[in-house]
């Protein structure tokens, strides 16, 4: 993404800039509290205090933008604020997620997510003095109904998994994937269709 500097007139705050999806500074104060809330409520969630299921379901619905019934992600999870991550209904999420969602990253129902899985929003310049100044932007992630992603999975910014589609493990998704296919590697490649019946 080419790092165009952003007019000067442009009269939102960095916060109001982040979650548009442009380029913005992480210093605006409501940006460093919203980080802090959802660091708070991630420590409890992975902490002893989540080993009560009931409080454990309290916390994440807290934490999260919005997530769905019969939903369960397992500790440790680690988010950038929260508020951005959207889980559907009946999905489960093992071990280790980390979903950075400095803008939107939508799961929905019925999906399964291997340990240790990153989805990653933030995008930074290529240039090296707009990076420097610590310049950043985020395009949003979109995961369909009923896709599994293997262990390890990697999707980057931008990206939408179609409903249906499976992942393999270790994989480095970089670009959409259709609904209802097998995708494997480094980048992520089809390998063929799947049934959908």
């Amino acid at each position: 993404m080419t790092f165009e500097p952003p007019p000067s007139d442009d009269g939102r705050t960095m916060t109001e800039r982040m979650l548009a999806g442009d380029w913005y500074v992480a210093d605006d104060p409501a940006i460093v509290e919203a980080q802090r809330r959802a660091a708070a409520l991630v420590s409890a969630y992975n902490g002893p205090e989540a080993l009560d299921g009931t409080r454990r379901r309290e916390l994440l619905v807290e934490l999260l933008g919005s997530v769905g019934e019969d939903t369960e992600i397992r500790p440790p999870l680690h988010v950038d604020y929260g508020s951005q991550l959207h889980v559907g209904a009946r999905s489960f999420v093992n071990f280790g997620l980390i979903a950075l969602d400095v803008v939107d990253i939508v799961i929905g129902d019925d999906v399964q997510i291997g340990p240790n899985v990153q989805l990653l929003t933030p995008v930074h310049p290529l240039e090296a003095g707009p990076r420097r100044d610590k310049w950043e932007a985020a395009r949003p992630i979109t995961i369909g109904d009923n896709v599994w992603l293997g262990g390890g999975v990697i999707v980057c910014p931008g990206v939408t998994i179609g409903a249906d589609t499976v992942v393999g493990a270790g994989s480095v998704v970089t670009k959409d994937l259709p609904a209802g296919v097998l995708a494997l590697g480094n980048p992520a490649r089809v390998l063929r269709e799947l049934d959908r019946s």
